[in-house]
């Protein structure tokens, strides 16, 4: 689809600066602000490109004051692969392919109110997601944060990393749409799959921790109580270590592109009783998470 690249960082750091724009970085290692790009328009194969590239060095591109109907959205999107249906689109009206995150006064929960990756519960997870949120709270709040899990891997000690390695982990699509959501699954039930706790970037060939506290069920092979101090330890190292973060303030018209391969996210309900509304496009993966 693109040509990859090793990988590799600068000595001085992730760089900013690509043939057709800039960015301005949120952190040193995740997230960056993509300036000078209308979306509405089509993308020349260059800029395609350098949107993959920087969407490979930083996980998360932030796009400011975006004009797009459902249609660019999509086009946008697919320029990276074919868009995903979710599992529980079944209950849904309207396109397949288009996901809508609204929370009001009157929502029983707001999505990704908690660390997790998207649909890991499928056999081929989603590669990456793009929100475009169009309405955010009069008062402020509603942020999303974004962890490095490459970085959550890399902080880990020696002896744990290679611990981890040999594992694998069943993702049930159950946990939250069901146990959260009370959702009526679809005939056959939702998703189930097991994929490995330590993954390998399939471009970048980073090793990525890939267990999320919404779809992990177990770890195979451990015990009960093993594998539930196992899955503890691992996710209070992902939501109590702040350098694994980035934040993402919401204002009207921002589209964010992050890579479901190698990040968790949260959506802060800060809110209440405020509104918050945006439309999510997922691209389907190339091929099932692997060590």
């Amino acid at each position: 689809m693109f040509n990859t690249r090793d990988g590799q960082r600068a000595a001085e750091g992730i760089r900013t600066t690509y043939r057709t724009f800039e960015v301005n970085s949120l952190t040193p290692h995740i997230g960056a602000e993509v300036c000078d790009i209308d979306l509405s328009e089509p993308l020349s194969n260059e800029q395609a490109q350098d949107i993959h590239d920087a969407w490979m060095d930083w996980k998360l591109l932030v796009f400011r004051e975006q004009e797009l109907t459902r249609e660019h959205h999509k086009a946008f999107a697919r320029r990276f692969g074919k868009l995903h249906v979710h599992p529980m689109q079944h209950q849904y009206r309207g396109d397949p392919e288009i996901l809508k995150v609204k929370t009001s006064a009157d929502s029983a929960y707001t999505a990704g109110d908690g660390w997790h990756t998207d649909v890991t519960c499928d056999e081929i997870p989603p590669l990456g997601s793009m929100l475009y949120v169009t309405e955010t709270p009069e008062c402020g709040g509603g942020d999303t944060l974004f962890a490095d899990m490459c970085l959550a891997y890399e902080l880990l000690s020696e002896p744990m990393q290679r611990f981890l390695g040999g594992l694998t982990a069943v993702h049930d699509g159950a946990l939250p749409y069901v146990g959260s959501y009370k959702s009526k699954p679809p005939e056959g039930g939702y998703p189930r799959n097991e994929h490995p706790v330590v993954t390998r970037h399939p471009e970048t060939g980073q090793p990525v921790l890939y267990v999320n506290r919404g779809f992990t069920s177990h770890i195979v092979g451990l015990s009960g109580a093993e594998s539930r101090a196992l899955l503890d330890m691992l996710y209070r190292h992902i939501d109590s270590t702040p350098r694994l973060w980035c934040r993402v303030e919401w204002r009207p018209k921002t589209l964010t592109f992050w890579d479901n391969r190698c990040t968790q996210h949260h959506a802060v309900w800060d809110y209440y009783p405020h509104g918050r509304y945006g439309e999510r496009v997922s691209i389907v993966g190339e091929a099932r998470p692997a060590a």
